[in-house]
This record gives structure tokens, C-alpha cells and sequence, in this order.
């Protein structure tokens, strides 16, 4: 067993916060020069996004692809010897192409695009992002870097481990110097955990990487020139000169972008505002750059040096992002979750006992100053995270009606819409469901009347909402608050005092399995498509409100959580000209699923699907085109039952997947569904 600092949770969550602020900081001016920032912003020293005309929250590749391919850890069991093969698995079974996580610029232009396309080809990783296959330019872009947060943060104080995950990830997509400079960051990460000294952490970090390598002479040319002149402007105009992006091809290479992160944290003093504005200031790929500096100050300064300075950096934000992949588990997300999650694994990776927070409520609020995208949605009051005979929760109080709430689904069609313009789409389903309870534990000494209330998107797309009795809260009371068949798709969760007061949230959550019926009704908008994960071709309404076409290879269209485990479901499928036709249940991804298969020629599959797939029960069973059926799944534990119009057909014991979403699926043609029902058994 590896022993952890005894604030190992809060110093990830400090670090996760500290990526996320650098990115939001860092996104509205991604690209521009030094001296373009100076002319038309000047010393960036606060977030900027308003002056652009663009909003602070937003789905972004950084973000996304940080706290997705360090699934790969859960996803295999938290093996010690993760390898590259494990992690491109994880990637072709997240990503979307064209939709999820990545810059999707193409073959040889977009390093990631481009090994994407080795991995979906059968080249395996490292071969994916090998210089030899690739060329070097494309394979020393930034890549390697910003994606690297997270596999660090899992292994805390131990820089060989860092290093050999940083390594296997890297090389997924990246080789040469663009594995290096991650290697050197992931390093200074992990040691940043149980090390102060910045110059320790880069001696150690060095350590790591060949001594011929352009990444340590930028490194070392970087500290000569902060030694011998203390003025950032000048390092960053020595930085420019020697290793600026005239030197290096590409779109946007690892070196020039490295050398900004290590003379900004040299300069900054441990001052992470003074540090956000460096790097931010100094141009060039400005999100990527500064989410790595704030990730590594966030763990080495903690809570503490984030609330430091004068700007108010945790308070627009809310602790609020989107991580949108094949799974609409984490299409919602927020920082205390994407922090649980690595903890999880770096405790696992330590061999060190994990007990999530408050029995594993998804909203705990159990780091300070954390509100988990906790706003007001209504009426004025506040919010605080305060800590209660040593518990941490939030204090909501109003002086008269308000309303508190979080997002689980899209925030609004304005911004769904926006997402998608922006090149990176917010693909997500709602987090709660019709048939499932909400239950909030909550305190008040004073006493007030609080209520639970869920909105949804209802006729036209307009908010709706459902509103729970009013509960007199006094002492410690539980509120629940079921969700009518009629909500669908909620967006909002969230806590209203109808007369003001004061109360204490102390965790809140969900249980049950949905029952909801997805069958479009008369005037219902554009939302309650986007509630589903598209990973076909095309998906589209027409005749059905369904309708699925996939040119080439197997598709999904998804829908649920991981929260499902134990459920039955069904849908009408009428295939047209297709290879093969289903329903998945299970669904954690584009690879990880069981389904319900019909073959064009002739045979009926129960499949397992974890990577490749396995037939686990088949069957002869004729199905003309044009001709429609229902399909079935029932999970119960390890037992699973496929059903064709109500009749048991096939059956299969495994224990792979317990728990994920729903998919219609398709292989190679158009398949039409007009309604599916996800119930429980």
C-alpha cells in the first residue's frame, strides 16, 4: 500500500477547479498572438468572455478529453500496467466522430482526428500516434499535454507512475517531443502533491525524459532566462524568438506551448491569479496552456492559493462542465464529480480502501466552497458552502420565494444550438427520469418550508416545472419528490423556499429505475431529440420519429445513464435495407454493451459487446424488410432475456456490465423506431 497525503480529495478538486478555470480564462481568445492580446485586451486579469461577446461555459476538448480517457483506469479495473491498447480502446469507445471530445480537423491536419483514424482502422496504440506512421510534425502537437491532468492527479507523489501513465497515454496519439513535454507536466503534477519547490519539481520531472530531448533544452534555456531577469515579458519575448511557432510546423505544436507553461509558473511565485494572467497574456494556444498551469498550481497551491487573489475565480464558474462522449453518464458534469472519480482511481491505484462521500450522493458538496453548478434560479438569495459538525453543505436562504437549482440536461436550446456551432457539440441525456425519485436531506435550526421541484422541456421546448408539497423543515428532514411520466426531459433539479428562510442541503440525489415511455408527442421541440446520444450517420425524423441511417460500419443512438442497472426495455424496429438491426441495453459507449441483434442473414444474437463483440446466444429467425417487430431486453443481475413481440427468444448469464443506457442500434443501413419504453422488471 502507498500511503496519501491526508488531503489527497481536496487537492485534486483544488486541481481539477484549477483546469477548469484556465480553460474557461483561456477559451475566448484561443490562438491569438502576445501582441494581438495587448492591443485589443491587454493583461488578461480577469475572465474576458463578456468583452468578446461569448459565453464562460462551454463545452470544450480540453475539458472533455482530460477527464475522459482516464476512464481507462476504471473501465479495466484500475490495473497497474495500463497500457496505450487500453487507453485507444477507451477512445474509440467514447468518441464520436465528428461529434465528441476532439478537434475533428482531419487526416494529417487534426493529430487526434488523424489517430483516431489509425485506431478506428485496426492500427493499435502506440503504433496509432507513432512518428513512423504519422510524420513528426503531426505527431508533436499539443495534444499529448492537455489531455494529461487526470492521469496524473491519479497518481499523487509518485512520479514513476505518473510518468508511465503519462507515457501510454501520450502515445495513443502523439510521439517525440510531444510525449516528452507531457511526461514532464504529468510529473510536476503528481510531485506537486508532496512538493512545494518548483525547482524540485522540474529537476524530478526532468529526470523522465532523455537528456537530448528539445524539451529539456527549452526547459533549461527557460530557467537560465528567469534567473537572469525576473521580468515575464522578457522570458516570453526570448521564448518567442527561440522556439516561437515559426520555428515548428503544425497547426499548434507541443513546443513553443510548453515553454509558456514552465516560464509562467517560474515567474508566477506561486501566485495563481499572477499566474493565469501570464499565461493567458502571453498568447498562442491560450485554453490548452493555461488549464495545465491552473491544474498544476491547483494541486500545489490548493483551495487556499485559488481564493487568494483578488479575482473571484470559483464564482462564475460553479463548479459546472460538460464532458459530452458516447456515454451520457458525464454529458452533465461538474468538478466535485470528475474529482471523485479520480480519486477513486488514484486510491485504487494505491491499494487504499475508496468510501464516496455521504453514501455517494451525486451532489455532497463535501470540499469547501464547492456548489456543484448550485444557483439561483429564481427570486434573490444565496449560497454557501459552510461547514456543520464537521459535514460541509450548502446554506440556501432567501428572505423571501426563491429557488435553487442545478443542471442535469442541456441548460437551454440557445446554447445547445451554440454548442454545436462552435464545433464542439453538447451531446448528453438528462441524469433523472420519470418513474425515479429525487430525495434531498436537509436542516434548518430556525425552521422554513422548503420543496423539492424538477423542470423540463415541455410543448415548443418552453420550461416546465413540477413542484413537490412544501415540507416544514426543522431538525434534519428528507424531502422526495417522484418524477411524473409527463417530465421528460428534465433539465433542472433544484430546492425552492416558498416564504424565504434558511436551510441547510446536505446531500441530494436519486434512486429507482425510469419508467418513461420515449414516444415524441404532438408539439414537443427539438429538445427531446437532443436527449439522445446520436452516434449513427445520420438520425432523423421522418415517417417514424426515429429514423436511423448508418452508411457503413455499426451505429447508436443512446439514451440513460450508468444509474440504470436492473430495467427492461422495448422499441418497435422496422428495418429497411440494413446488414443488422437491435436494441442495446447496458450501454456504456459506442464498445461496451449488451443488444439484441437481428442479421440480415437470417440469425437472431444476443451479443456482448466489450471492445469486440460475443455472441452469447443465437438463434434462426426470419425478419423481411419493411416488417416491424418489437424487441426487448430484461436485465436482472447477471441474467439477460431477449424478447421478440413479447416472446422469450434468447437468454444469457454474464456479470461483464451491470449497469448503463439504452440504444437503438443499426449496421450498415435505415432501421425506423417510433416509440421505446424503458420500465422496470
Amino acid at each position: 500500500m502507498s500511503a496519501l497525503p491526508a488531503d489527497y480529495a481536496e487537492r485534486v478538486y483544488a486541481g481539477v477547479l484549477g483546469k477548469v478555470i484556465g480553460v474557461y480564462l483561456g477559451r475566448p481568445f484561443e490562438g491569438w498572438t502576445y501582441e494581438r492580446i495587448q492591443s485589443q485586451l491587454g493583461d488578461i486579469e480577469n475572465y474576458v468572455h463578456e468583452q468578446l461577446g461569448v459565453p464562460l461555459l462551454v463545452t470544450d476538448d480540453d475539458i472533455s478529453g482530460t477527464f475522459t480517457f482516464a476512464r481507462a483506469l476504471a473501465d479495466n479495473n484500475f490495473p497497474r500496467e495500463l497500457t496505450s491498447a487500453d487507453i485507444g480502446r477507451t477512445w474509440l469507445n467514447y468518441l464520436i466522430e465528428d461529434r465528441t471530445i476532439l478537434w475533428w480537423g482531419g487526416l494529417g491536419n487534426s493529430t487526434e482526428h488523424t489517430a483516431y483514424l489509425r485506431l478506428r482502422n485496426g492500427v493499435e496504440a502506440p503504433a496509432s500516434g507513432s512518428a513512423a506512421l504519422n510524420g513528426q510534425v503531426v505527431a508533436e502537437q499539443i495534444g499529448a499535454q492537455i489531455f494529461i491532468d487526470g492521469w496524473a492527479m491519479a497518481a499523487p507523489g509518485d512520479a514513476e507512475r505518473a510518468a508511465y501513465l503519462a507515457t501510454q497515454a501520450a502515445r495513443v496519439s502523439h510521439d517525440g517531443a510531444a510525449v516528452d513535454g507531457a511526461v514532464v507536466l504529468a510529473v510536476m503534477e503528481a510531485m506537486a502533491f508532496v512538493e512545494q519547490n518548483t525547482n524540485k519539481l522540474l529537476d524530478t520531472a526532468l529526470k523522465y525524459i532523455d537528456a537530448d530531448s528539445i524539451i529539456r533544452r527549452l526547459i533549461d534555456d527557460i530557467r537560465h532566462w528567469h534567473a537572469g531577469n525576473n521580468d515575464w515579458r522578457d522570458t516570453r519575448a526570448q521564448i518567442a524568438a527561440h522556439y516561437g511557432y515559426d520555428k515548428y510546423g503544425g497547426n499548434c505544436h507541443m513546443v513553443p506551448n510548453h515553454g509558456l507553461i514552465v516560464h509562467s509558473l517560474l515567474h508566477c511565485n506561486d501566485d495563481f491569479s499572477l499566474g493565469m494572467q501570464i499565461i493567458n497574456t502571453s498568447g498562442w494556444d491560450t485554453d490548452c496552456n493555461s488549464g495545465n498551469l491552473g491544474c498544476l498550481l491547483g494541486i500545489k497551491l490548493g483551495l487556499a492559493g485559488i481564493d487568494a487573489g483578488p479575482v473571484d475565480w470559483r464564482g462564475p464558474v460553479a463548479d459546472r462542465i460538460y464532458v459530452p462522449t458516447a456515454d451520457p453518464t458525464w454529458g452533465i458534469s461538474d468538478c466535485v464529480r470528475e474529482a471523485d472519480a479520480i480519486v477513486q482511481a488514484g486510491r485504487a491505484l494505491a491499494a487504499q480502501p475508496h468510501a464516496a462521500p455521504k453514501q455517494g450522493a451525486r451532489f455532497h458538496f463535501s470540499y469547501p466552497g464547492s456548489v456543484q453548478g448550485f444557483t439561483l434560479s429564481d427570486g434573490e438569495g444565496q449560497i454557501n458552502n459552510v461547514e456543520v459538525d464537521d459535514r460541509r453543505c450548502l446554506a440556501l436562504s432567501a428572505s423571501k420565494q426563491a429557488s435553487f437549482a442545478t443542471p442535469v440536461f442541456a441548460p437551454s436550446k440557445a446554447m445547445a444550438k451554440y454548442f454545436e456551432k462552435g464545433g464542439y457539440a453538447l451531446l448528453a441525456s438528462p441524469l433523472v427520469y420519470p418513474g425515479q425519485e429525487i430525495y434531498a436531506k436537509l436542516h434548518s435550526e430556525s425552521g422554513a418550508d422548503a420543496a423539492l421541484y424538477v423542470s423540463f422541456y415541455g410543448a415548443d421546448d418552453e420550461p416546465e416545472h413540477v413542484i413537490g408539497q412544501p415540507v416544514h423543515v426543522q431538525g434534519e428532514t428528507r424531502l422526495t419528490l417522484e418524477i411524473p411520466a409527463s417530465a421528460h426531459p428534465v433539465f433542472e433539479v433544484g430546492v425552492v423556499l416558498p416564504h424565504g428562510g434558511t436551510v441547510l442541503l446536505d446531500a441530494l440525489d436519486w434512486t429507482g429505475t425510469p419508467d418513461v415511455a420515449f414516444t415524441q408527442p404532438p408539439h414537443r421541440g427539438s429538445m427531446w431529440r437532443c436527449a439522445f446520444v446520436n452516434g449513427t450517420d445520420i438520425l432523423n425524423s421522418w415517417v417514424e420519429p426515429l429514423r436511423l441511417v448508418q452508411n457503413s460500419g455499426r451505429g447508436l443512438v443512446i439514451q440513460g445513464t450508468r444509474d440504470w442497472c436492473d430495467y427492461q426495455v422495448s422499441a418497435d424496429i422496422t428495418p429497411h435495407l440494413v446488414e443488422a438491426v437491435g436494441l442495446a441495453g447496458r450501454v456504456q459507449g459506442m464498445r461496451r454493451y449488451y443488444a439484441l441483434v437481428w442479421q440480415r442473414d437470417g440469425e437472431l444474437q444476443l451479443v456482448r459487446m466489450l471492445n469486440e463483440p460475443q455472441v452469447l446466444a443465437r438463434c434462426a429467425y426470419s425478419w423481411p424488410f419493411g416488417e416491424q417487430h418489437e424487441l426487448s431486453l430484461q436485465f436482472s443481475g447477471s441474467r439477460i432475456v431477449g424478447l421478440v413481440d413479447g416472446e422469450p427468444r434468447l437468454h444469457a448469464t454474464d456479470a461483464a456490465l451491470t449497469c448503463g443506457a439504452m440504444a437503438l442500434l443499426v449496421e450498415a443501413g435505415r432501421t425506423g423506431t417510433h416509440a421505446i419504453r424503458v420500465a422496470p422488471l
